[in-house]
């Protein structure tokens, strides 16, 4: 067996449950966390999707219906922020994804060149704890509207339903 070296989550602006319990752990044990979605699934993103449309996007919570018109004021309010900063709205929202930690690791899911450059950039952003914190308050967490998933099409799967031990009932222990 080997220590688990790194775990891979979705976290973006508005997917922040990992916060609360797995990131802790991840920094206690020395696990490296490697965020899937850093977008917020494409709407973190410069670019807009079509609603109606038969792209993935469409069937998620979170992103139709009243739900969407709720999500797309935070992403106004994200997207202000960025033009104050002088950045694109997907810089500035990988930016304090990355600004969380020299542990995170982030997964890009971008197709076009124009969009790796662009991300590539975010890299150069620097932000204030201040600035986190705007960012943060932009996007408040009991704000977001609608479920990541489906309640029968894969949020039952997830890891808040998992049957996983608790740490204490493990941590300490010799791996074999």
């Amino acid at each position: 067996m080997h220590p688990i070296t790194a775990v891979q989550m979705e976290w973006s602006l508005w997917t922040r449950d990992l916060e609360e319990d797995i990131l802790p752990t991840c920094r206690e044990l020395g696990i490296v966390l490697v965020p899937y979605s850093p977008l917020g699934r494409g709407r973190f993103a410069d670019s807009k999707f079509e609603a109606g449309n038969q792209d993935f996007h469409n069937f998620q919570p979170r992103l139709t219906g009243e739900n969407l018109e709720k999500n797309e004021l935070l992403r106004a309010r994200v997207e202000a922020i960025a033009a104050r900063k002088g950045c694109s709205l997907n810089q500035l929202a990988l930016a304090w994804v990355l600004h969380n930690g020299n542990d995170v690791v982030l997964i890009l899911g971008t197709t076009k060149k124009v969009n790796l450059e662009s991300n590539i950039g975010a890299v150069a952003i620097s932000l204030s704890k201040e600035e986190i914190k705007d960012i943060e308050g932009a996007v408040p967490v009991s704000e977001v509207a609608g479920d990541r998933y489906h309640e029968d099409i894969g949020l039952k799967e997830s890891w808040r339903y998992s049957k996983t031990p608790p740490l204490s009932s493990w941590k300490g222990s010799k791996v074999a």
